[in-house]
């Protein structure tokens, strides 16, 4: 399932960064929305807000993984800055709070 979730934000994510529509953002979003009040996890926009608080800029892709074995549930968020340097921000879905701010270098 994890894979599913990748592949179809990536998808998604190219769709919306090229703006052409993609079969997949109703299913997304759906699925999306099903995990998040299954598991009583903050949406999507909460935790966009919180990693453009830790990383002002544009988001061009989110995902959500699963952690490690069933250790809970995060957002991946890549961020471009004003400066045109990409990061990843992961926001824990259950509490939050933000996680690792790391450049990305490729």
């Amino acid at each position: 399932m994890k894979n599913t979730f990748k592949t179809a934000f990536v998808v998604s994510g190219i769709a919306l960064i090229l703006n052409v529509p993609s079969v997949y953002a109703d299913d997304d979003a759906q699925e999306i929305a099903a995990i998040t009040n299954e598991f009583g996890l903050i949406t999507l926009d909460q935790a966009k807000a919180k990693a453009l608080a830790a990383k002002p800029g544009v988001v061009t892709d989110a995902d959500l993984d699963d952690r490690d074995f069933g250790k809970g549930w995060d957002y991946e968020f890549e961020i471009v800055d004003a400066d045109g340097r990409e990061w990843e921000v992961d926001i824990d879905a259950k509490t939050g709070a933000v996680g690792k701010v790391r450049r990305d270098w490729f």
